[in-house]
């Protein structure tokens, strides 16, 4: 049953998803804002064919905690899921993502459309300037800039892997840090067909206020994500009947 679930919905959701690239052609000439609401219906309708096909719900804590205007998200990244469900969770959100996806036909349109944040992570430092002037433009006219600070997806419970990328935004920003934490990956895991029944968590933490030293808030966004994750890890683990696995330790962070 789980399979044929899985199938159902898979086969349901990349259909769906070629459906709106083409519903969003004609959609390129409205106002970013405009195009921005029909991919969060089309992000909302996924999430309904998630619960509806594979029998996987949503639960959002701490949705009252996200400031109003500008913001710096950073997020845990353990599946596909959070690159669409996190639309519907944030007003007027765009993401910080690798500059490759913005060559993908219509898909990589659709990106430069919603003003997404590229990075081209050979250009080492001068990546860095880059990707924090756009950010900065982009979180002054009050939006939440999306950054996965690990900068890929990382199974359940694997060792922490922070990049320096999301202290130096941070700093240079000067907006509140939204950290967020989440189980997706016990339910929609990485690079599999599976998708299994029951209840992703995602928790919205406390905002950190701007104006930390860099090395205390890369500490602190890394302790309340990991520790939030772990504990949702273990929600999740017990509704799937999974064994309990202990806490790994964080692994030395890179620059970007």
């Amino acid at each position: 049953m789980l399979f044929v679930r899985s199938l159902l919905f898979n086969v349901a959701f990349y259909a769906n998803l070629v459906l709106w690239l083409i519903i969003l052609i004609p959609a390129v000439v409205l106002p970013r804002l405009g195009f921005l609401r029909l991919v969060q219906v089309w992000a909302r309708v996924s999430l309904w064919l998630l619960r509806v096909l594979a029998g996987t719900k949503i639960e959002i804590r701490g949705a009252e905690k996200i400031p109003a205007g500008g913001a710096l998200v950073a997020a845990k990244h353990q599946s596909l899921w959070e690159t669409f469900a996190l639309l519907t969770i944030f007003d007027d959100p765009t993401f910080i993502l690798k500059r490759e996806l913005m060559w993908i036909p219509f898909f990589g349109w659709y990106l430069r459309k919603a003003r997404c944040v590229p990075v081209n992570r050979k250009a080492g430092t001068q990546a860095l300037v880059q990707m924090t002037a756009r950010a900065k433009e982009e979180a002054r006219h009050g939006r939440q800039i999306i950054i996965f600070p690990e900068g890929t997806r990382r199974p359940p419970g694997a060792p922490a892997a922070y990049k320096y990328g999301v202290a130096h935004l941070y700093q240079n920003l000067g907006f509140p840090c939204v950290p967020v934490a989440l189980n997706s990956g016990l339910y929609w895991p990485r690079r599999q067909f599976i998708r299994r029944p029951g209840t992703i968590r995602v928790e919205i933490l406390d905002p950190i206020a701007p104006g930390l030293p860099r090395e205390e808030f890369f500490r602190r966004v890394q302790t309340d994500i990991e520790d939030s994750s772990s504990r949702l890890l273990a929600e999740g683990r017990r509704e799937l009947g999974l064994p309990d696995s202990a806490r790994t330790p964080t692994a030395p962070a890179s620059n970007i």
